[in-house]
């Protein structure tokens, strides 16, 4: 059975203890007796039990004549480990450690990178979770409940209220207003009527439809979004590649010099084959890749943690090389830019007699409007009244008794007397993209109440703030025109995109990336296309679980500020890897003459001992170096 990687870290962490307590005593002269035994036993275990798979990557590169990161990692513990076995023989400093912690932080980071895969395929699996398992079918005039598995092309299904559709379809009876969340990002309702297209997998509200099945299985609009996703994801390549490039000439490099250094000195020198030898492993030794296996880790690990703190999840490194890159920003809207729930914003009327019958009335119902008048109602002190015969009038509102008298709140076909005055006010509301009800008695409306899903608190800032930046700001959304064009203007982006499915999201974004890098911001199921294709996906905290786990960084306090600071910490992370890669290698550029014996002469010889320690130094100084991440500042 295969072992994990993340039991691979453990194993060898455990066996690598006694090794690293070695290497910090090593510079005051201290050595335990029978080190070099207990090193060679504890090296050997990590070595078969954890480092087997590396050495069988770099053999398949060597043998198409390539070079990566595998081949670092392999000729660094392998000329360590068998040459500390060679130097035992002869009483000689060993260097087993090293072999032993290259493997651990090399593995520290491929534990990183598998627990970004295994989040990638939770954003599939979620999307999965959300289809229905279940249908009503209808028969010959009964109803027959079936697995999904079972339904066919031209079916009748009926959806109850609070029912998921099946699958995609066309009402061909019944109406009701249906939750669309999911696909639209919109937080309100759509009303579905006979004719209407319905989308699997998302809500029935309140009415029984009757739907015929058009598309099942990988055909529906759902699964094309998981095919999206699947592919965008895909399609991610790891920063690691920066180190594997590096090797492709650093590798060839530090071999060729080891073997010119050998031949110098046992051929034109005449030295020993032992002198020759230890100048040669002192090239391999200070230039064996250690450092190089915490430069990144390390700066993940400490940049990553530190956002966390502050409210921003940094999933995956090719987040950190593209963030800097990016130029156009493509926000969704509803639940992004706006709060993602309908608030009263304008009352026209008496606000507490208008206010105290709707709160009435809408405690009994569960409509997502409701939620609405409650909200603003609690900002006053309100009488309450008993509800009697409170009826659900489809398509129109809601009615009740209070105190004797009919109450209702809907749209104009409940009112059977609407002023002129009402009507132009409700009119000049809904030119600003507001969704209007009346509120009334015995038939006479005596008010309205405007509602709207307005821009976050800090919406506008954000976007003043990124185009001083130079960035381009763009609204995508599946909502209607009119509304995303108020939202848009309210809040300053240069460009709005309305109207747009998921699918379609998703080809809007590859549209602006024909012209520069893309960052999109979203919360809904129906962003996760769209966070995956884009260079950069952005997720709000307060989405769905698929929005987050679809999304490269993710910010956890749901506040679009906490963008600029992503932005900030991103680039602050990536460019401490440039410096810890920089650390990783310049004591190879500076020890490898020196470890060669250039200078041997002039009396400056670096000793197989100072290589190492030069070598477990520049360890340090990278994760020093990483460190000072801690330093950063947010706004």
């Amino acid at each position: 059975m295969k072992m994990s990687v993340r039991k691979k870290v453990i194993i060898t962490l455990i066996l690598a203890l006694p090794l690293l307590f070695q290497m910090v005593l090593m510079p005051f002269h201290i050595m335990f007796q029978y080190y070099s035994e207990l090193a060679l036993i504890l090296t050997t275990l990590i070595l078969v039990l954890a480092a087997k798979d590396y050495y069988i990557s770099a053999w398949v590169a060597f043998k198409k004549g390539q070079a990566n990161m595998n081949t670092l990692v392999t000729i660094g513990t392998l000329v360590a480990y068998f040459y500390s076995i060679y130097a035992m023989t002869l009483g000689h400093e060993v260097y087993f450690e090293s072999a032993a912690v290259i493997i651990l932080f090399v593995l520290i980071g491929d534990s990183l990178e598998e627990g970004m895969r295994k989040r990638a395929n939770g954003a599939l699996k979620g999307l999965l979770k959300l289809q229905a398992k279940e249908a009503i079918l209808l028969k010959n005039g009964q109803e027959i409940e079936i697995p999904v598995e079972q339904i066919k092309i031209g079916d009748i299904l009926a959806a109850k209220p609070a029912m998921k559709f099946a699958c995609d379809g066309v009402v061909v009876k019944g109406s009701s207003h249906v939750d669309e969340s999911m696909i639209t990002g919109e937080s309100l309702p759509v009303k579905k009527i006979v004719g209407d297209n319905i989308v699997g997998a998302t809500i029935n509200y309140d009415g029984v439809i009757n739907y015929r099945v058009t598309k099942l299985g990988q055909d529906t609009l759902f699964n094309q979004i998981i095919e999206f996703v699947k592919k965008a994801q895909a399609s991610k390549a790891p920063i690691q590649r920066l180190t594997d490039k590096f090797s492709q000439f650093f590798v060839p490099i530090v071999l060729i010099i080891a073997i010119i250094t050998f031949e110098v000195w046992y051929v034109i020198f005449s030295a020993s084959v032992d002198r020759s030898l230890i100048f040669a492993v002192n090239v391999l030794v200070i230039a064996c890749p250690c450092a190089l296996g915490l430069a990144i880790p390390t700066a993940l690990m400490v940049g990553t943690n530190l956002s966390a703190k502050h409210g921003i999840l940094i999933k995956n490194g090719q987040a950190l090389e593209e963030i800097n890159q990016i130029s156009t920003i493509v926000f969704d809207k509803t639940g992004t830019i706006t709060k993602g729930e309908p608030v009263v914003t304008d009352i026209v009327g008496d606000v507490n007699r208008v206010l105290t019958l709707a709160k009435n009335l809408e405690q009994n119902s569960e409509h997502p409007l409701a939620k609405a008048f409650l909200n603003e109602a609690r900002k006053y002190k309100l009488p309450s009244y008993e509800v009697s015969n409170f009826q659900v009038h489809k398509g129109q509102g809601i009615s009740g008794i209070i105190n004797g008298q009919e109450i209702f709140i809907g749209n104009e076909k409940m009112a059977t007397d609407l002023s002129q005055k009402l009507l132009d006010a409700a009119k000049k509301l809904e030119n600003q993209a507001k969704t209007c009800a009346y509120v009334g008695i015995a038939g006479k409306a005596i008010g309205v109440v405007a509602m709207q899903d307005i821009p976050r608190d800090n919406a506008a800032f954000v976007i003043t703030e990124l185009r001083k930046m130079g960035k381009k700001t763009v609204i995508l959304t599946g909502d209607n025109q009119n509304v995303a064009r108020e939202i848009g203007k309210n809040v300053g982006v240069n460009q709005v995109i309305s109207e747009v499915l998921p699918n379609e999201k998703a080809k809007e974004v590859k549209k602006l990336q024909k012209e520069a890098k893309v960052a999109f911001v979203g919360d809904g199921i129906n962003d996760a296309p769209a966070l995956s294709t884009a260079d950069v996906g952005v997720a709000m905290g307060s989405g769905t679980d698929i929005a987050i786990e679809s999304g490269d960084i993710v910010l956890m306090q749901d506040n679009l500020k906490n963008l600029f600071n992503a932005l900030q910490i991103s680039k602050k992370i990536f460019n401490r890897i440039k410096i810890n890669l920089f650390w990783a290698f310049i004591y190879n550029v500076i020890g490898i003459p020196i470890a060669a014996g250039i200078f041997a002469k002039q009396g400056l010889v670096l000793s197989p001992e100072l290589a190492g320690l030069a070598m477990a130094f520049s360890s340090i100084s990278v994760v020093a170096s990483s460190l000072l991440l801690n330093r950063t500042k947010f706004n």
